[in-house]
């Protein structure tokens, strides 16, 4: 049933950025946060009413913070799913997204087979657990493969298009726990939030990414496709999102390919960088709409505002530096733009320190305005 609002506090599990903007969405809801987190003064700690200093997979620390939330969710797939499951067992605090939906996504191999069997389409795939069923692998799906990491994979680490056995193995190392996929001849990188409440499962519109060294560049959205692939990703994005066991936000990445197909890549438990957009382009934020799901009341409406686009704010130079901003003056004087300051006290190379976004009617402009202003900011 619904929590309390207001009133009701979340507990997060990650103190990221993600989990500084879900505070910042709570709050106009009378809704409070706590997160849990291994670095003090966390990017979420200042909208967050508390945070517990604790690793991700920390059980005792994780029951503490059940034990003073009504609710509890993560921000990060570092979260441990069984210390979420023995927490909710301890405390009867429910989790949301599902322990076993993060235990899912989190082991690509086990990603891959659960959304197979549902029918959803994804790329072709292997177990790969050495040399042989790698070979395996190659003699049946073809060369080059994308290798990844079965776990701990991140912003596109642990992933890599390998044309053999040895090169697979300057790159991984080990050839133990890895899953291969056919490589995807893609004519665009896709994503759509999805989001699963009490009874009832919503999508918002169909975002179109581009990736630089597997990392996230920008985000423009609606994305610039045919209508007949625009309800293809709605309804991979709605099937993806009714494997799920419990309620929040999803972030689905998909591939279109040549002929119009729509795969399902890979899932997040948790709101997505490709939905930062959200903020300012739709009705309701992909924040706001985690809060509301997990806690059990309506979601809200998921409609585009306006043509928008997100570029991420990544970390320049060699090493690690004191983080500051220089250019925000020229890049808030242009039209329409918006910039989000993750609070992270340290500048490292490709390092999410931030993202701006920009609103119009042209996707086109839109995008050179979201571009040009991200150009403008670096770090002093």
């Amino acid at each position: 049933m619904p929590e309390q609002v207001p009133g009701a506090t979340i507990g997060v599990v990650g103190g990221g950025q993600l989990g500084r903007m879900l505070a910042e969405a709570a709050s106009p809801l009378g809704v409070e946060v706590i997160v849990l987190d291994p670095t003090p003064d966390c990017p979420a700690s200042p909208p967050a009413v508390g945070q517990i200093e604790a690793e991700f997979d920390d059980e005792a620390a994780i029951r503490d913070l059940a034990t003073r939330v009504d609710v509890l969710t993560l921000e990060i797939e570092l979260a441990d799913p069984n210390g979420l499951e023995a927490a909710m067992e301890a405390t009867g605090t429910p989790v949301h997204p599902a322990p076993s939906d993060l235990e899912m996504t989190r082991d690509k191999l086990r990603e891959a087979e659960a959304l197979a069997d549902a029918g959803v389409p994804v790329a072709d795939f292997r177990r790969v657990d050495d040399a042989d069923s790698l070979q395996a692998a190659f003699d049946d799906l073809g060369s080059p493969l994308m290798l990844k990491a079965r776990r701990g994979g991140y912003d596109g680490r642990g992933n890599a298009v390998v044309e053999d056995v040895p090169d697979a193995e300057d790159y991984f190392g080990t050839l133990d726990g890895l899953v291969a996929e056919q490589l995807v001849d893609f004519e665009r990188e896709l994503s759509v939030i999805g989001v699963r409440g009490e009874d009832e499962i919503d999508t918002f519109p169909v975002g179109e990414n581009v990736h630089e060294a597997e990392i996230l560049r920008e985000t423009i959205v609606p994305a610039r496709i045919s209508d007949d692939v625009r309800d293809e990703a709605l309804s991979v994005a709605h099937d993806v999102v009714s494997v799920m066991e419990g309620r929040g936000v999803f972030g689905i990445e998909l591939l279109e390919t040549p002929d119009g197909e729509v795969l399902a890549n890979e899932i997040a438990p948790r709101p997505h960088n490709s939905g930062h957009y959200t903020i300012e382009g739709t009705v309701t934020s992909q924040f706001e709409q985690h809060v509301r799901a997990i806690l059990g009341l309506p979601l809200g409406v998921t409609a585009l505002r306006d043509t928008t686009a997100m570029a991420n704010l990544l970390g320049t130079g060699d090493g690690s530096r004191p983080a500051s901003l220089v250019g925000v003056e020229d890049a808030l004087g242009m039209p329409g733009v918006h910039l989000h300051w993750y609070g992270k006290h340290e500048v490292r190379p490709l390092r999410k320190m931030g993202h701006v976004t920009a609103t119009g009617e042209d996707a086109a402009a839109v995008l050179e305005t979201v571009t040009a202003a991200r150009d403008a900011i670096d770090f002093e």
